[in-house]
């Protein structure tokens, strides 16, 4: 029998708390509810989940504290954030702050659902057949599927899951253009739609983190590519 994944969602209002325990519960997972930042602290402390739904806006510490305090502390359960605000510095302030994925309010629970299960995947333990495999290296690009380290001349970035998982699937493709749909699928399990800004927000933190020197370039109407 497969492990049950246990989810933590925080979010003050308790309509959204109670239909996502009940809409999760029927997905098979086991489901923790707090209403703050605060109590979600202090329920990953108490014991460790797989993944956590975090709104952003909360009394007291916010979703965003929440996931500074735990990346500072060297947890890397992934962590999806709610919120109301899309525009892309509020995006950029979450990814800063080390959530791996957004979701905006009000949102369908099949998307939520299909963004959950890319999460979980991507954070599922190395198989041995993938525990053999070498660092990649383009240029001056190193990155260690294994260990999950990346270094760019000789600097070691610190990357969220879903920002790695973008890059190593650039590197693993240098020189070829990757289109959106294709990205959207092997990243986060389903394509948003032509409108979504996620990629595009994903792309332009990779960029800063790197130094934004052209590894990563962009094909208009097309996709990304990583500069060999």
């Amino acid at each position: 029998m497969e492990a049950v994944a246990t989810v933590l969602v925080a979010d003050d209002d308790r309509a959204i708390r109670d239909s996502l325990e009940r809409a999760l519960q029927l997905e098979g997972y086991e489901v923790r509810t707090v209403e703050d930042g605060v109590q979600a602290l202090a329920s990953v402390h108490a014991g460790p989940v797989d993944l956590l739904i975090l709104d952003v806006m909360m009394p007291g510490v916010d979703g965003l504290g929440v996931a500074r305090v735990l990346r500072a502390e060297g947890d890397r359960t992934p962590i999806l954030m709610l919120t109301a605000r899309v525009e892309t510095p509020d995006r950029v302030a979450g990814l800063d702050a080390g959530a791996d994925d957004y979701l905006a309010k009000p949102f369908e629970l099949d998307e939520l659902l299909a963004r959950l299960r890319a999460l979980l995947r991507r954070a599922a333990p190395v198989t041995e057949e993938g525990a053999q495999e070498g660092p990649l290296r383009v240029g001056g690009l190193r990155l260690d599927p294994l260990a999950r380290r990346v270094w760019y001349a000789e600097r070691e970035i610190d990357l969220s899951k879903t920002e790695f998982d973008l890059l190593e699937l650039l590197v693993r493709n240098a020189g070829i253009v990757l289109d959106h749909v294709t990205i959207y699928d092997r990243i986060w399990g389903y394509d948003f739609g032509p409108e979504s800004k996620n990629l595009a927000v994903y792309i332009s933190y990779l960029r800063r983190k790197l130094g934004d020197d052209g590894l990563i370039q962009t094909v208009r109407g097309v996709g990304y590519t990583l500069r060999r």
